[in-house]
């Protein structure tokens, strides 16, 4: 499953934009106040060659365009955008051009830290208000910005409207690049996850409000593996905003990873087609009208007509011009243009034609963008009189232009007109056919989830029809996955243009094209970005755009590697949790071996017995299924307790059948091979430790806490409180691992073990001295502390990873405060700190005689289910749950 997420998808299929002109980036000067609140982000101009000279002294004339970029990313990745809008207005003699600004946030790591998102925040809305003043008291002075986010400086950008001081029109256009919108990649730290709620509850409950706001999300697909879903939540789906994959954006229909689509040039074209097409005339700026926003938006990124656009197109026109009017009475034609001095009309008579069939195909290999397809209105015996330009129904594809009309909602219509210019040195061809939508439509049932690929579906369409439509009947859940294989055969070897194959998700913009020529083999993966809403009737397609006489063969498989790549894909983020759960498994059956034998198991064993799935999933199902009830929802919310996160997966349709099953058998193990390694590797080096510095003597000291161990407790308290709580974690865990070293020197080296060795070698009758049994017993104990030190050390290891990202960020931005703040692990870090100070240096002689430890033994079953039911879509969470069960092993050492 990692395999297919990360390496199994499809090629790149974008160019890269280039810059003509040296790129430059002109600082833009901030006012004190703003500069001094935000010492580490800055506001710069995109700019090259005399275009960035003539900005120099800031007296602007274009469109603001403000450019913010994501995790860890670079102000300067405004320059495709930039470049080739600055291209594209030297074509139009700078009649219109667009200023595109850009925000540097230090490249922050705000996907795995929340804390400074409420600050990008408002350094935004600053900026805004800085821009616009740039253009004070100009003639076409812009009063709103339109804003590129790419992920998650989408996020921020939509997070503008939740500031109490901003106002919604100062935004009129929002386009984000690869946005987690729905919930964060990796939820570790509270400060995320609020921030993604609030957000996301006010453009719910708000979205009348945001009806003059334009929003696009466009999401790399398949092959951004970091971000697998960048749709906008379903509940702000109203008329202004739009949500579409990569592969299904026209002149596009590629795939991009998280980086590549800010450089994708097909991409980046489209997306300066609309910005340019979205531009008064009247006010020299993006249009204040919403439909007329939302009909470029579709036009360049839904249903592309290979026209250019036009608000309100003529449809009604004469057909003039020195063209021959040739008739077509056969229901199925194709005519090749080469060299064609003379304009040719072919007319095609609908009146013969209704009765036998319901629709008609015709296709168009030249890709220029004038009219081509008309519907005649009024004739005589040999000409159209009047016209309606149906071009506007065309839809581009790779290679070819096509439309499809429906005979019966065309009544008025006498004739389909063809349209062929004189043309020298273009070779293209025209097809058109009439037939039933019955027979060209077949059903084929996809396998089973659990076929396991062995078994399959298959149809051949024998027809040498154009077109033809392969519903997929109950593909309609993000865990189904096929893979689709095409054959294609034809009846002659005269050379043909290539075949079309799109799979078509009518609930979302999530199509896929591929292009193969003809004969040819073909594989397609078949997958969902969402799942079928509930209200939602329609069936998946596959619309093969075909050549003239040619077969085909469609073989449909369950993939078993792309079932558990989609588990990857929608759930990986979950897997420290399913981790912790089975090495707090293990953990709590060592207590329980420690309070019924005395003797300390190893943590691999111990692993293998206790961490068994029927213990917790069954839990996990029941609470599911009851959060599905009033009464239980109620009875939660009066405990204040959260929500279920597997019932919310399960609301978003991203909960599979058996997925917590398997995600629990990978975490084992993960768990199983992460102790291995762990403790094989701390009795290596405590081994060569041993081989380098031979001590004569391994001190023992009984006392858990002392002055000297309270003084270092108060130390690493002050540095959590004043610095950053994971600093603080990291250090008292270096110092577990030391300690956890001179624990494994006494199992590898004990003057004990010379007297057991001369023991053994001794007579069997002899009696063994009092001293030499001592000396046994202390090994065996200090055997026994260090397999539950192990364990403690490994659990303690997953919360400092949890924890990295916030120290990761305190130390990237240590020169601009010491203090981190807000810090997510401050009060986290303190209990621990104290917690392991004491358990560092515990044995399991203390542990054995308390009277706790029954309870201690306990407790992380029920903590290891609730770490499951809360901590999936909360990773923060994680740490609080494995503190207490510290705490409880703490308290057994001193009670």
């Amino acid at each position: 499953g990692v395999r297919d997420v990360l390496f199994l998808y499809e090629e790149n299929r974008c160019s890269m934009t280039y810059m003509y002109e040296y790129p430059e980036y002109l600082k833009i000067k901030l006012p004190k106040k703003t500069a001094r609140r935000y010492p580490a982000y800055e506001l710069y101009l995109y700019g090259e060659g005399n275009y960035a000279e003539e900005n120099k002294n800031l007296l602007l004339t274009g469109i603001p365009v403000l450019f913010l970029p994501g995790n860890a990313g670079s102000y300067k990745q405004v320059r495709s955008l930039g470049s080739i809008a600055l291209r594209k207005a030297e074509d139009v003699d700078f009649k219109y051009h667009f200023n595109f600004f850009s925000v540097n946030f230090n490249e922050e790591l705000v996907a795995l830290y929340g804390g400074s998102l409420q600050r990008q925040t408002k350094f935004v809305h600053e900026c805004i208000k800085v821009i616009l003043k740039l253009y004070r008291d100009r003639e076409f002075a812009p009063t709103s910005v339109a804003i590129v986010g790419h992920s998650m400086g989408g996020l921020v950008a939509r997070a503008l409207l939740t500031l109490k001081n901003f106002k919604p029109e100062l935004i009129n256009l929002l386009i984000t690049q690869a946005t987690p919108h729905v919930a964060p990649v990796m939820p570790l730290d509270k400060y995320l996850t609020d921030f993604y709620t609030a957000v996301n509850n006010h453009w719910i409950l708000k979205a009348q409000d945001l009806r003059n706001l334009t929003t696009l999300s466009v999401a790399g697909g398949f092959r951004d593996y970091q971000v697998r879903l960048a749709f906008l939540p379903r509940l702000s789906q109203h008329d202004s905003a739009l949500s579409v994959v990569s592969s299904a954006v026209p002149r596009a229909w590629a795939s991009t990873d998280h980086l590549s689509i800010v450089w994708c040039k097909e991409l980046i074209l489209a997306t300066i087609r609309a910005f340019f097409d979205l531009i008064d005339e009247n006010t020299r700026q993006i249009t204040e009208d919403p439909k007329k926003r939302m009909s470029v938006l579709n036009h360049h990124f839904v249903r592309h007509p290979a026209k250019i656009f036009e608000e309100n197109p003529e449809t009604f026109m004469e057909l003039t011009g020195a063209f021959m009017w040739i008739p077509v009475k056969t229901p199925k034609w194709t005519y090749s243009v080469y060299n064609d001095s003379d304009g040719k009309y072919f007319t095609f008579p609908l009146a013969s034609h209704r009765k036998s069939y319901s629709h008609v195909y015709c296709g168009n290999s030249m890709l220029d963008t004038s009219s081509w397809i008309y519907g005649c209105m009024n004739s005589n015996s040999s000409m159209c009189l009047e016209a309606t330009d149906l071009s506007w129904r065309a839809e581009l594809l790779p290679g070819t232009k096509v439309v499809i009309l429906k005979l019966q909602d065309y009544p008025s219509l006498s004739h389909i007109v063809l349209q062929v210019p004189p043309t020298v040195g273009n070779k293209y061809t025209l097809d058109c056919e009439f037939f039933r939508e019955d027979s060209r439509t077949v059903q084929l049932p996809v396998t089973h989830l659990f076929s396991f690929g062995l078994s399959s579906s298959k149809i051949l369409l024998n027809s040498t029809g154009l077109l033809y439509n392969v519903q997929l009947q109950h593909f309609n859940q993000v865990y189904q996955a096929f893979k689709i294989h095409i054959e294609s055969h034809c009846h002659s070897l005269k050379e043909r243009k290539p075949s079309v194959y799109r799979l078509h998700i009518p609930w979302s913009h999530e199509d896929s094209i591929t292009v193969a020529k003809v004969p040819s083999s073909t594989e397609i993966s078949a997958k969902l970005h969402i799942a079928q809403p509930q209200n939602d009737h329609r069936i998946p397609e596959l619309n093969i755009y075909s050549s003239s006489d040619c077969q085909y063969e469609v073989i449909l498989k369950t993939s078993l590697l792309q079932i558990l790549g989609q588990v990857i894909r929608f759930h990986g983020g979950a897997f420290p949790v399913y981790v912790v759960s089975n090495i707090l498994l293990a953990y709590g059956g060592q207590l329980s071996k420690l309070m019924s034998t005395g003797q300390c198991s190893d943590f691999s064993l111990e692993l293998v017995r206790t961490a068994k799935p029927y213990k917790v999933e069954p839990l996990i199902s029941i609470i599911v299924f009851l959060h599905g009830f009033h009464w239980f929802r109620v009875i939660r919310e009066s405990l204040s307790l959260p929500e279920v996160d597997a019932a919310v997966l399960s609301s978003q349709d991203a909960w599979f059948p058996l997925v917590s099953l398997i995600l629990f058998l990978f975490g084992t193990g993960i768990a199983y091979w992460s102790g291995v390694i762990f403790s094989t590797s701390l009795r290596l080096i405590s081994s060569l430790w041993l081989t380098l510095i031979r001590p004569t003597v391994l001190q023992k000291d009984n006392k858990l806490i002392t002055p000297r161990r309270l003084c270092g407790v108060l130390s690493l308290a002050l540095v959590s409180w004043t610095t950053c709580g994971a600093f603080a974690v990291l250090i008292i865990y270096l110092q577990y691992l030391i300690k956890d070293l001179d624990h494994s020197k006494k199992t590898s080296w004990n003057p004990s073990t010379d007297t057991i060795k001369n023991q053994s070698s001794m007579d069997s009758t002899s009696k063994a001295t009092p001293q030499s049994l001592s000396n046994s017993t202390t090994v065996a104990e200090a055997v026994n502390s260090l397999k539950m030190h192990v364990t403690i050390l490994n659990l303690f290891t997953w919360i400092v990873l949890l924890n990295l990202p916030s120290l990761i960020y305190w130390l990237k931005n240590l020169r601009y405060n010491v203090r981190l703040d807000p810090d997510p692990c401050r009060s986290t870090a303190i209990v621990l700190v104290c917690i392991l100070e004491i358990l560092m240096n515990s044995s399991t002689s203390e542990v054995k005689s308390s009277k706790l430890l029954k309870i201690a033994s306990k407790v992380p079953l029920p903590l290891s289910v609730a770490m499951l039911a809360f901590g999936q879509m909360h990773l923060y969470r994680v740490p609080h749950f494995v503190t207490f069960s510290l705490l409880l092993h703490m308290l057994c050492c001193v009670v």
